[in-house]
């Protein structure tokens, strides 16, 4: 195959990425690899590149290691504070009821992390029996790598049952929990059985690859990355001479300067809204993002810390803030959607101050009544994750009062609605 030419018009740009590039950045397997392919093959876009670092079957940063703690490269909510768990146990059990309580319950997550947030939200299950008996509870988790689906196999199995494996199918690993709940591994959400589903997307849409536009005097341009031709084994961000195909993916009117769109978020809302207009159940998704006003947002992680997105590609994780503005749009109308609102509020209305206030009561150890408290400050400072982290469902449209409820798929600021979190819980 013929290199493709790349035109003269291609220019260097600087966006933002997290911190400054270090010196002599070390050479990683994946920059080798990506080097190679740009040489060969031209400029590569942004989602392209995402989509490399992150998931390559050989070199991905998801793929072969375990991120996530302390010692990984970032924390997430459900390893603060087992509240968080809990609440979002709640949401489900709430939104179960509140829809006909329906013999069979199908919990989805996406991209489950270590299996902390299932095994909180399975442990509420447990302790409302006497609310859920008699129905078919089961645990779908779409996991694509290898290692994290080993880590939550741990935490949420049986250590005497053995794990069935099933290498090429769409059910790769099976096996029960601790309490006999069967669960299920997948590596893409369409091979989900369908039916009657809650779903949550926990900290999942954000690494999602983004396409990222800049508004030139020629109109929308594709940023793109490419070799820096005056320093060896260095990536740069570069303009796209003329447009390209992921621009009809902009909205006409957009207003900002630079934008980021999530072709592969769309699709993935677009699968849950069908699922949900036609079998019932719910969609929770809770992120980092904004409602359409934010551009530039693609950074990185590395040991907690902001980390150059072009320097030494597969060692930190890559991220961008949802738009949910644009998870919207892509529901189509075929449910509603609510939100996005503050984590803090959510937490609030599903009553976090009430069990932050029996777990405290419930022990004597300082050390355990310090993290607890430590943990809730994380979760509601506006300055921490309170104000970073939205709130985001998709419901059925009879799930609401008024019917045509923003079927309007444009509209922003919803009215307050019965759906727990979104309003404060009541208990029917």
């Amino acid at each position: 195959m013929a290199s493709l030419v790349i035109p003269r018009l291609w220019r260097g740009r600087s966006f933002s990425s997290g911190e400054e590039p270090a010196a002599n950045s070390p050479v990683t397997p994946m920059l080798r690899h990506l080097t190679y392919k740009i040489k060969s093959t031209g400029p590569i876009t942004v989602a392209e590149y995402m989509k490399e670092v992150l998931t390559n079957p050989a070199k991905g940063y998801y793929v072969h290691r375990d991120m996530l703690g302390e010692k990984g490269d970032f924390i997430t909510s459900p390893e603060i504070s087992q509240i968080f768990g809990e609440l979002l146990g709640i949401w489900f059990v709430s939104e179960w009821m509140a829809t006909g309580k329906n013999s069979a319950f199908q919990l989805v997550e996406l991209g489950p992390g270590r299996g902390t947030l299932t095994g909180d939200i399975l442990r509420v299950f447990s302790q409302l029996g006497s609310v859920l008996k008699n129905t078919d509870i089961s645990v779908h988790l779409v996991e694509v790598s290898t290692k994290l689906s080993e880590i939550q196999a741990a935490a949420l199995t049986d250590e005497k049952a053995l794990l069935e494996r099933t290498e090429g199918s769409p059910v790769y690993m099976k096996g029960a929990t601790k309490v006999g709940v069967p669960v299920s591994w997948y590596r893409d959400l369409q091979d989900v059985p369908k039916g009657y589903s809650f779903y949550l997307a926990h900290e999942f849409f954000d690494v999602l690859p983004v396409h990222k536009f800049q508004k030139t005097p020629q109109g929308w341009r594709e940023v793109f990355i490419d070799i820096d031709p005056q320093v060896p084994n260095k990536l740069r961000f570069v303009l796209a001479p003329s447009a390209t195909p992921a621009e009809a993916f902009i909205q006409g009117d957009d207003a900002r300067d630079h934008v980021e769109v999530c072709p592969e978020a769309g699709v993935i809302v677009q699968e849950l809204s069908q699922r949900i207009s036609l079998s019932g159940g719910a969609a929770l998704i809770a992120d980092y993002g904004h409602d359409g006003s934010k551009t530039d947002t693609f950074r990185g992680f590395c040991g907690h810390k902001l980390h150059d997105v072009l320097t030494a590609p597969g060692t930190a994780d890559l991220t961008a803030d949802v738009d949910f503005s644009y998870l919207r749009r892509m529901a189509q109308g075929k449910v509603a959607s609510l939100g996005p609102i503050k984590q803090h509020t959510f937490l609030q209305n599903m009553g976090i101050d009430v069990r932050l206030k029996v777990l405290l009561g419930n022990s004597e150890e300082p050390t355990t009544r310090q993290q607890l408290l430590r943990g809730y400050d994380m979760l509601m400072n506006p300055k921490k994750m309170g104000e970073r982290f939205n709130f985001f469902a998709l419901v059925p449209h009879q799930r609401l009062p008024d019917r045509n409820y923003q079927k309007n798929a444009q509209e922003s600021k919803p009215s307050p609605v019965p759906v727990a979190g979104f309003d404060e819980l009541v208990w029917r």
